[in-house]
């Protein structure tokens, strides 16, 4: 054997004598040996494995030489003056993995993210960052613990509990078992309810709004002390058995998720905050549709309001909403309908995971909102106008500073009827089609007693063969041509000349159609609440 040779077998010895005691440390010092960071050149601390897989991926792709933060991979948390200097660090352009390692709801990044203040003095410090951190970092699981911190630990099991759809009781049954199997003086809540009080410092709070059974108002703002509802008289409270009143019992509530505390948290996760600027830094710009940033509405919004586009970390959004049955059986006597916000601005393969989908409304039943939907949706609304207006003093952890946070609507995604109950546009009828309106030219089924909307082929090229075939068709040839959509200004005036300006609730019927040649039937039911956003 040559020199050389000796060399290089030397070498691999010590290597592999390093990989063995990497290995030993991390598996003494792990929160959980199964899971810690891989630090391999592919990896690159990205990538949660086991001990095994890791000494594997030392092997064959050899460790990352650059890397000097070594107290990150799930260990014991330790301070370091370094710490927050590596979030300064700009995005691999090449890295598109979706990491699984931190949450929204309040993963171990955000109580690993060590904030320092800036040389200026500048306190961006808030009050409700401040108690964050303090449930976060002053409460260990029990006395002298160094590995688990209170809310890491009621994060996972509310996780868990989601996961699996505990009951609450089944919940504070956990949270009580494992209580006693720790040591005197642990910090675990004794019920969900307690529970919930620590997780209030993650911006998971809610609030619960007294709503008219008939949807007409929420008693917020000019009726919070209302018990009745001024629209419809109707009592605010429960009626028992001999239809007396239960004080204090709502007869139907709202449940809002307050959705701009939730974003400052997003900002405050490093993790997060670098996928919410993806669409800016790392997306390839080649022409094609590879991300709603490429989308001629994205690029619009961009032109028109430059101020807007020129920050990356604005938030674009999309609102979906539908009912569904939540007792799961087989009866529709019961709708519920949760109102979700999109966040667009993250990668592809981050957009539609359920951690990223946040839930604003919680709409009770047992009916659908239908029309009245307007109703219910003002509270966001109302957060949805800050938003665009600006929100400051939001810090982002990446960059360590502080910035004004805007976030603007896009999309609403719906079904059919639903998206009727939405835009207040007319689904089903004679004026069924949102696009032809008065147009629509549908024909009315003589024994089904139903609409059809047959004559299709008006929408073809003039001179198109299809024309002129008859028996595939309606038996007719000589159709007109496909009606013009509205523009948006003809749109907003025709909303103004036609609808009635009825408040909201079920005992407020708009007048129903009578015939005539001086009345024409109607194409929108009411005028949509979102007209109210400035854009």
């Amino acid at each position: 054997m040559d020199k050389s040779s000796m060399q290089a077998n030397r070498r691999s010895n010590e290597y592999r004598s390093g990989v063995e005691a990497f290995i030993e440390f991390a598996l003494v010092n792990a929160r959980d040996p199964y899971h810690f960071c891989c630090p391999c050149t592919k990896c690159e601390n990205d990538k949660d494995f086991s001990a095994q897989v890791i000494k594997t991926h030392l092997f064959l792709n050899g460790i990352n030489l650059d890397y000097d933060i070594w107290d990150e991979h799930g260990e014991a948390v330790v301070n370091s003056e370094s710490d927050s200097d590596r979030y300064s660090n700009e995005i691999d352009e090449d890295s598109e993995t979706d990491s699984s390692g931190s949450s929204i709801v309040g993963g171990h990044m955000e109580a690993e993210c060590d904030v320092q203040s800036d040389s200026d003095g500048e306190e961006y410090l808030s009050g409700e960052y401040t108690g964050f951190r303090q449930f976060v970092d002053d409460k260990p699981l029990y006395p002298g613990c160094t590995t688990h911190t209170r809310m890491a630990v009621i994060v996972k099991l509310y996780n868990i509990k989601t996961k699996h759809s505990m009951s609450e009781s089944a919940y504070s049954d956990v949270l009580a078992t494992i209580a006693e199997f720790l040591p005197t003086g642990n910090s675990i809540p004794d019920t969900l309810s307690e529970a919930n009080k620590v997780l209030t410092a993650l911006g998971m709070d809610y609030t619960k709004i007294d709503a008219c059974p008939n949807d007409c108002i929420l008693y917020r703002k000019n009726y919070e002390e209302e018990t009745k509802c001024p629209r419809c008289t109707k009592s605010r409270w429960k009626l028992d058995s001999n239809d007396k009143e239960r004080e204090g019992v709502p007869a139907k509530t709202l449940w809002y998720f307050p959705i701009i505390p939730r974003f400052k948290r997003m900002f405050q996760s490093p993790e997060t905050s670098k996928s919410l600027t993806w669409h800016a830094t790392t997306r390839k710009k080649d022409g094609f549709l590879r991300h709603p940033a490429n989308s001629i509405s994205w690029k619009f919004v961009d032109e028109k309001w430059p101020a807007f586009g020129d920050e990356p970390r604005n938030l674009q959004l999309a609102l979906s909403s539908d009912g569904f049955n939540p007792h799961s059986v087989q009866s529709n006597n019961y709708s519920c309908w949760p109102v979700i916000l999109v966040t667009y601005n993250l990668p592809p393969w981050l957009v539609m995971k359920r951690k990223h989908m946040m839930p604003s409304l919680l709409i009770s039943g047992p009916k659908q909102p239908g029309n009245d939907i307007d109703v219910y949706l003002e509270p966001l609304i109302d957060d949805l106008k800050l938003l665009w207006a600006g929100v400051s003093g939001v810090y982002d952890a990446v960059k360590n500073e502080i910035f004004t946070l805007r976030a603007i609507l896009f999309w609403i995604i719906n079904d059919f009827p639903a998206y009727g109950n939405l835009s207040g546009s007319i689904v089903k009828g004679y004026h069924g089609c949102p696009i032809c309106l008065d147009q629509t030219e549908p024909t009315r089924l003589k024994t089904g007693r139903k609409m059809s909307h047959n004559n299709n082929k008006r929408f073809l090229e003039k001179y198109h063969p299809y024309r002129k075939l008859k028996a595939a068709f309606n038996n007719r040839t000589k159709d007109k041509t496909a009606p013009v959509p509205l523009t948006g200004e003809e749109l907003l005036s025709r909303l103004e000349q036609e609808v009635a300006k009825l408040p909201l609730g079920k005992k407020d019927k708009t007048p129903k159609y009578k015939g005539g040649e001086d009345e024409r039937r109607p194409c929108w039911k009411k005028k949509s609440i979102f007209f109210e956003l400035d854009y």
